[in-house]
């Protein structure tokens, strides 16, 4: 019986730390990228662009083709792939830039976890819908209004799916979770952002210094040990580092 992940993101940072572990664990692994990597012959890799609704559709619709519900014994989707977007505040960000960032950060994972539910309604196996959310979910920060906003967005979606889901016979269960500050180039992006645009920009510059980043791999290994401990009870929100 074969274990199923499809991953976000799967080729590079958290997302490729993600696909790794879980790879390393025995699992067949399909990563939903705007990029391939090389020699990554581990991983089933799709390129698809997440702000193109219908590439989407026909990328899930591809791979569940390949997929054997009779022989699979997990199916995960991590939604991973996520866009800081333009760091500013929101009058000085054009409109198809926050258009962009939420259609990557929000819209995509609502359509990949329809498709997801849609396309598994009658699998018997263990399914679960797992969302990289944040920290900023709950905590403002100036000149983040999309990606606040957004990662707000995926924790009120994987709420709302875990009460649609719960009572249904082989239900998904879906959770969210904050992965810490992990460094990627999101972080990256952050700690080069004019002090005019992103008056926090310190912040994250002495994170980088301090040492205080998360790796990839650090982050990954945490979730997976979440995943087959039981923690990743339907419905919840978890920040790894109070775990």
């Amino acid at each position: 019986m074969e274990k199923i992940l499809i991953i976000t993101g799967g080729s590079k940072g958290l997302g490729l730390g993600l696909a790794k572990q879980y790879h390393k664990n025995g699992y067949r692994i399909f990563s939903i990228s705007r990029s391939k990597i090389q020699k990554l012959y581990s991983v089933e890799q799709f390129q698809c662009d997440l702000s193109k609704t219908e590439l989407i559709e026909a990328t899930i619709e591809e791979i569940f083709l390949q997929l054997d519900q009779n022989n699979t014994a997990n199916l995960t989707l991590i939604n991973n792939a996520g866009d800081l977007g333009v760091v500013n505040t929101i009058e000085n960000i054009p409109p198809q830039k926050i258009s962009y960032t939420i259609q990557v950060n929000l819209i995509a994972p609502l359509v990949l976890s329809s498709l997801f539910i849609k396309h598994s309604k009658n699998w018997r196996c263990k399914k679960q819908i797992i969302s990289i959310s944040s920290g900023a979910a709950i905590n403002p920060y100036e000149s983040w209004a999309m990606y606040c906003a957004s990662k707000a967005g995926v924790d009120m979606m994987t709420k709302v799916i875990s009460k649609e889901q719960k009572d249904i016979p082989n239900g998904v269960s879906t959770v969210s979770i904050y992965p810490g500050i992990v460094d990627t180039d999101m972080q990256t992006s952050a700690r080069n952002t004019p002090k005019e645009n992103f008056k926090s920009v310190q912040r994250f510059i002495d994170f980088h210094e301090n040492g205080e980043l998360f790796t990839p791999e650090q982050v990954a290994s945490k979730i997976y040990n979440l995943d087959i401990s039981g923690e990743l009870k339907n419905g919840r929100i978890l920040d790894i580092r109070t775990i």
